[in-house]
């Protein structure tokens, strides 16, 4: 059986996930590439592998179960690859020796085709003196010039697409130098930035108040007069700070949403947020994500995602018996845990502390993918209550089932080394679960300590005959895309979104479209945030979104979008709005897409 309808998605396969030894091509098919991937995962089961392989390549078969695409390509293969896509890096503390020695483990981690995530925020402020050796400091963001330029070395050896997320502090002394950074359209190519927000500035700039900028006491030479204690990043409790200026908290929040609103970058992260709905907030602080931010991790912290195509689940599209099979959906997501789960026993790691992270907490990220394409198939406009409600009790019923699947998971395998009953249940997320399932965690406890997250999926969409992404909308119902081939020249394809398709199939007038086929063109910006807040209560991790902001989009309009991402409760906000350092990432049919760092070849990969 043909599973492509799609140019691009027989070349994504052929190119990124079709194992070959050389010249010689092991995967003669696609449905070869599910079966070596199913095997390979049943290998880790105790008993029954046979049955945990058949239900593993049902799962994946028809692009049901989209699994991160490095567990695609490299499992079963001779490969000694890590099955991750990306991971967070470890402390990076203020020693010329610390500093290489987390270069030199970022580069590893690359080079086995991770991308990776850095707080720099330890990193003392530029023209400070150390305390001890005299030196004088040249800051964070001279020292991610470096990471850049390791970055752009690996791939120039051939190495894949790489990307790096940079997070800094908003009470660093460098953060407005760090806002700036990629003004110049040559500074930090292989970087997404994201400021790292606190609800304390949140409520300064609210209230128009100055924003201390400060860096603990200790790193600094000579005594400060004005000390505050900062819980610190990778510092497991608060630290004396010595303030080193004042500013206005409102004025750096204006300068924040400039750079952004202008260069499409910084992000911004609810850092307050993502540690106190952190499952592990009891042995954790974080300060950083993987690039296209859906995980929040620790150091050494690993992603381990895969994606439920909704679009395989709609019975009975554009009729007025249109309905998704819910069922089916529940056993995807029970199957997918385990697979998921699987992966961390089988993957390698580029070094042994990831492995000692991954397999201490066993997090997952169980997502969805083809919402907006499974939206307009049911008769729904993606901004209206209605796909609100029906997205929003899709990742009820995902979330309900991956933690009852870990729950039993424990009771079969063991809970997650890093479990502790009593810390764990009272998290601020758990204590949001159904009773059935604290219950359950109390009695068995349960695998994997974080178990849902919304990634981007680019790539594995595309296989995926070019379902929307993750939860986005619909970018257009035809468009044109370029893609990276091997030989790092770029092929153009056209893409035609199955809803689209299907409607014309089955009769559909393509002049004369129902309301609900909407693209992100025609939607507001505040839509975007609308749906990515209904999902929000039923994600442990967190949600990779772009909202797309018009050219025309004023700055005043720009900036409360943010205000309202965090009256809303999320994590955090990313926006995209095409400007002259960034271009577009997708374009219409006519036109052709400009690389970025984070953009559609890394996505979901």
């Amino acid at each position: 059986m043909d599973y492509f309808e799609a140019e691009i998605s027989r070349f994504i396969w052929d190119t990124k996930y079709r194992y070959r030894i050389g010249d010689q091509v092991c995967d003669a098919t696609l449905e070869d590439s599910w079966r070596r991937l199913a095997r390979a995962l049943a290998r880790v089961e105790g008993r029954q592998r046979g049955r945990w392989a058949l239900q593993f390549f049902r799962c994946l078969e028809g692009f049901h179960f989209l699994p991160g695409g490095r567990i695609l390509a490299g499992a079963g293969t001779d490969h000694r690859v890590t099955l991750f896509n990306c991971f967070v890096m470890g402390n990076i503390e203020d020693s010329m020796e610390a500093i290489f020695e987390r270069l030199k483990e970022s580069a590893l981690t690359m080079q086995q085709g991770g991308g990776i995530g850095c707080d720099f925020s330890t990193l003392r402020p530029a023209g400070s003196r150390a305390h001890y050796t005299g030196t004088i400091a040249s800051g964070p963001v001279s020292f991610m010039r470096i990471w850049d330029a390791t970055c752009a070395t690996l791939l120039s050896t051939g190495s894949r697409r790489g990307a790096m997320m940079a997070t800094l502090r908003c009470d660093h002394p460098d953060i407005e130098r760090f806002v700036d950074a990629k003004r110049d359209a040559r500074e930090l190519r292989h970087f997404n930035l994201s400021v790292l927000v606190s609800d304390a500035f949140m409520a300064a700039v609210d209230e128009d108040r100055d924003w201390p900028l400060v860096f603990p006491e200790r790193m600094l030479d000579g005594d400060g007069r004005e000390l505050l204690p900062r819980t610190w990043s990778g510092a497991p409790k608060p630290l004396p700070c010595r303030v080193l200026k004042r500013i206005r908290a409102r004025g750096l929040w204006q300068k924040i949403m400039r750079a952004t609103y202008d260069c499409a970058e910084p992000g911004v992260l609810f850092v307050d947020r993502i540690n106190t709905h952190n499952n592990l907030y009891y042995r954790e602080l974080i300060s950083a994500t993987n690039p296209c931010g859906e995980i929040p991790l620790p150091p050494y912290g690993a992603c381990n995602l895969g994606s439920i195509n909704l679009m395989r689940f709609v019975r009975a599209p554009f009729t007025a018996r249109a309905d998704l099979d819910w069922s089916a959906i529940e056993e995807c997501a029970a199957v997918a845990v385990r697979m998921l789960d699987n992966v961390i026993d089988l993957s390698h790691y580029p070094l042994p502390s990831q492995k000692k992270q991954a397999q201490g907490s066993r997090r997952i990220g169980i997502g969805i993918t083809g919402l907006a394409d499974a939206l307009i198939a049911l008769g729904l406009h993606y901004d209206s209550d209605a796909a609100r409600a029906v997205a929003a009790r899709i990742m009820a019923r995902v979330r309900d089932t991956a933690y009852q699947t870990s729950i039993d998971l424990a009771a079969e395998k063991g809970p997650f080394p890093f479990f502790d009953r009593d810390k764990y249940l009272a998290g601020a997320d758990i204590r949001g679960l159904p009773e059935a399932l604290r219950t359950g965690i109390a009695n068995k406890g349960i695998r994997n300590s974080h178990l849902i997250a919304i990634a981007p999926t680019g790539t594995i969409s595309l296989l995926a005959n070019g379902v929307s992404s993750g939860v986005e909308p619909v970018f257009d119902f035809q468009h044109r895309r370029q893609m990276l081939s091997e030989q790092g020249e770029y092929r153009e394809f056209e893409i035609v979104d199955p809803a689209w398709k299907l409607w014309c199939e089955r009769g559909g007038d393509a002049e004369s479209l129902p309301p609900s086929f909407v693209s992100a063109r025609e939607l507001s910006p505040l839509a975007h945030l609308r749906m990515e807040a209904a999902l929000q209560p039923y994600v442990d991790n967190a949600i990779s979104k772009t909202v797309n902001v018009p050219v025309d989009f004023s700055f005043a309009d720009f900036e409360s979008l943010y205000r309202e991402a965090f009256r809303l409760g999320l994590k955090g906000c990313t926006t995209f709005r095409p400007n002259p350092v960034t271009d577009a990432i997708l374009t219409s049919i006519d036109e052709l897409p400009v690389s970025h760092c984070c953009g559609i070849e890394r996505e979901g990969e």
